[in-house]
């Protein structure tokens, strides 16, 4: 299984923060960094200060200062770039990192962060998220020499020299969501990763059977997609200091325990042990206090290790 260190910059975390975050990921074993993309705490619990980071700048300067771990986003949104110029973000950062990036991208849900910086909100947003999957793959899979165009409802391109190309022959793209008809069908399209985040093990198995049942509909091996889970990830070596860690991010036990990653070590790798029964290949370990360092730890001896 893999392993990744999931963060949430926008409650307040500067990029020295965010930097000693992804190289810690990196020492203590752990296989990726990723981070939200929002302009906007959310929660009432922080203040937010200093403000907010932008994920593919802060993803793009990882690049060059963390060597090895792979680094993305869970998940853009789609109303924050146009498709054109977002595949050249990515690409210029996969160069910068020697093909370690990943895109996570989706349709979008928190409008306040949208009027707070004069950012459209548009109610129907999923036929974006469409176009933009199929424009920026579009871009990196054209052959050098030849030209890429898309006219859809909500983009156009035209002669398109589709550059710059990144290293991977294919960006890893990851979709999510718990919808249970297009989400499916546009993991199964486009996705090489499906994520499913915050809900309990049932949910799950619905879930990737979901996506399973979309790819062989159209004629792709469901094997070939990656199976993944994100988790808000409290734990403490014993109850007092789970539930210290829980209030600490106004998070409820219970819910933690439940939808998410939460209790002693013991219990949260035998969570983790039924999903990786379910199919589970990646976890997303979503940590909110960045500054607690040995949970962090913790987390890299006590509930990674047991699966190395």
């Amino acid at each position: 299984m893999e392993f990744c260190l999931f963060t949430e910059p926008q409650q307040g975390y500067d990029y020295e923060t965010l930097l000693a975050s992804a190289q810690a990921a990196e020492r203590l074993g752990f296989d990726g960094w990723f981070r939200s993309d929002h302009f906007l705490r959310t929660g009432t619990f922080v203040d937010g200060l200093p403000g907010p980071t932008d994920a593919w700048l802060t993803l793009a300067a990882l690049a060059r200062e963390v060597p090895r771990i792979r680094l993305g986003t869970l998940v853009s949104s789609v109303t924050f770039r146009h498709p054109g110029l977002l595949a050249i973000q990515v690409a210029q950062a996969d160069r910068m990192s020697g093909g370690r990036m990943e895109l996570g991208l989706g349709a979008g849900w928190y409008r306040e962060e949208h009027a707070a910086y004069g950012i459209p909100f548009p109610e129907r947003r999923f036929g974006l998220l469409e176009e933009q999957l199929e424009i920026v793959t579009g871009l990196w899979s054209t052959p050098l020499g030849e030209r890429y165009s898309f006219a859809g409802r909500h983009y156009t391109l035209e002669d398109s020299p589709a550059l710059p190309k990144p290293v991977q022959d294919r960006v890893p793209v990851i979709v999510g969501g718990s919808g249970p008809t297009r989400t499916p069908r546009v993991a199964a399209r486009y996705a090489t990763e499906y994520n499913i985040a915050f809900t309990r093990d049932e949910r799950v198995r619905e879930a990737f059977d979901r996506v399973r049942s979309a790819a062989e509909e159209i004629g792709r091996d469901p094997g070939d997609l990656k199976y993944s889970t994100a988790h808000t990830t409290v734990v403490g070596r014993t109850e007092a200091e789970f539930r210290r860690r829980a209030e600490s991010i106004g998070a409820d036990p219970e819910s933690l325990r439940t939808a998410n990653l939460g209790g002693t070590a013991a219990e949260v790798v035998d969570r983790i042990g039924r999903l990786r029964d379910l199919g589970a290949e990646r976890i997303h370990l979503q940590v909110i206090d960045l500054k607690d360092e040995d949970h962090v730890q913790l987390l890299a001896d006590e509930v990674v290790a047991p699966f190395r």
